[in-house]
């Protein structure tokens, strides 16, 4: 039996991570509460442009190392379609 000598290392990103890299990068609107249920909540509702969301990919790439398109973050609309963008990416790896 032959095993493979590859070893990945995967971190899943998770809602919560997001949200601080959110608040890191571009602050808290007033009156949105990240911790609710913001997982299908469009980030323009949620005060995020895409200039915020690319500061966000930029520090995912950063503490991750998951290479994430820029042109990919205008696809995602919400914290659950960029969380499985973020996501797919370290399966490919």
């Amino acid at each position: 039996m032959t095993t493979s000598a590859t070893t990945t290392t995967t971190t899943t990103v998770t809602l919560a991570d997001l949200t601080r890299m959110l608040r890191e990068s571009a602050g808290e609107e007033e009156g949105v509460d990240l911790d609710g249920d913001v997982i299908d909540t469009p980030f323009m509702d949620l005060g995020y442009d895409s200039l915020a969301l690319l500061q966000v990919i930029g520090q995912i790439q950063r503490e991750y190392g998951i290479e994430i398109p820029d042109d990919a973050v205008v696809d995602a609309e919400t914290p659950r379609a960029m969380l499985a963008l973020i996501n797919a990416d370290q399966t490919t790896a």
